[in-house]
């Protein structure tokens, strides 16, 4: 998993020790509905597309570069749908992290769906009714998003 330079910077520090970052997240859908989802290379789980924000860098732009970079394709975003604490992670090399996550709803623009760099095993879509299996963060996440396109009235989760 490539670590942004500024974070390597600080591990040279901290070491392995929690860090808490910012993080953003889309639930990315296609005119017919279906959600992009990536495998994820550390872990093997189905998630969707998500990264960290560099410095200095805007939320709504951060998560268009991830779904670019890590998908191939290019979205726009519609809404701030989340601000969540995520649980804290241990990643295979020791790291530990705690991300604080904006999570956006976008909408498909353009481009063919691929493993775009070595955060994925698989990149694919999914019809709502046929989600891999996930973790219930997820899940969640998804059916955020899911309801949100429906137009379904929630406020914002946070």
């Amino acid at each position: 998993m490539p670590i942004p330079e500024y974070v390597r910077s600080i591990r040279e520090k901290v070491g392995t020790d929690l860090l808490w970052l910012p993080g953003v997240a889309a639930v990315v859908v296609n005119d017919a509905g279906e959600v992009l989802l990536g495998r994820r290379a550390d872990t093997g789980e189905w998630a969707s597309i998500a990264g960290i924000l560099e410095p200095g860098e805007q939320p709504a732009a951060a998560i268009v570069r991830e779904i670019r970079e890590e998908a191939g394709v290019e979205a726009q975003v519609l809404d701030l749908l989340a601000v969540r604490t995520d649980e804290p992670v241990r990643y295979p090399n020791g790291d530990a992290a705690q991300y604080l996550t904006l999570l956006f709803l976008c909408r498909y623009v353009s481009g063919e769906a691929h493993v775009a760099d070595d955060e994925s095993l698989e990149i694919a879509w999914f019809r709502p009714d046929a989600l891999p299996a996930m973790s219930v963060r997820q899940t969640e996440r998804v059916h955020r998003g899911l309801a949100a396109l429906r137009g379904d009235t929630h406020p914002a989760w946070l």
